[in-house]
């Protein structure tokens, strides 16, 4: 695997700029990968990754491992945390890594002379892994239709018309339909499409 500070540099110029998010991502990246024994994680097309964020250490982990929602390998879980799963579909085996609770605080009580942000980005980039994390093995049960490749089936809902790919749609009162359709999702359409002239 290449150095933290590659590894940084590169995360940085993807995201645009450089932070403590970036930091940590980094650095839960290149921990995730080491416990699953994957060296060259960009090269290497056995990962994904679920962040539990999308907050800039999304951003690093998906620098460091190469992995992309375009490309299936990156899965976004908003729960709000500062955590990802690494899962080796080779091997099956999975880990979770999720940045300690209070993890600033902690951080200035371990080195009170770390204030501000470019001294918590120096702390966070020399402290050992076990005062910013926390590891532990997990199961992941990946169906086909979320592994990375070609879509495992596609559909038409019967409401919008719209095509649903990988077993994302719904079946309610005998009805294919998508996820928003059946169940009003994240936006509502306020131009409907008229005839053509």
């Amino acid at each position: 695997m290449r150095s933290f500070e590659e590894l940084l540099a590169e995360a940085r110029v993807s995201h645009g700029h450089l932070c403590a998010g970036q930091v940590l991502g980094v650095r839960m990246a290149m921990l995730g990968c080491r416990e699953l024994g994957i060296e060259d994680p960009a090269d290497d097309q056995r990962l994904v990754v679920f962040v539990e964020m999308d907050r800039c250490a999304a951003d690093a982990i998906q620098t460091v491992t190469g992995c992309r929602l375009g490309r299936r390998s990156l899965k976004h879980i908003d729960y709000g945390k500062m955590a990802a799963t690494f899962v080796d579909t080779a091997s099956g085996e999975a880990v979770r890594v999720a940045a300690l609770a209070g993890l600033r605080e902690r951080a200035v009580s371990l080195r009170p002379e770390a204030s501000g942000k470019d001294a918590q980005m120096a702390l966070y980039a020399s402290l050992p892994d076990g005062d910013l994390f926390v590891v532990r093995r997990v199961r992941v049960s990946l169906p086909a239709e979320d592994l990375p490749g070609p879509p495992t089936s596609r559909v038409i809902c019967e409401r919008c018309g719209e095509e649903v790919s990988d077993r994302r749609e719904v079946r309610v009162d005998g009805a294919v339909l998508c996820r928003w359709c059946a169940h009003d999702g994240y936006y509502q359409v306020v131009d409907l499409p008229g005839p053509s002239a």
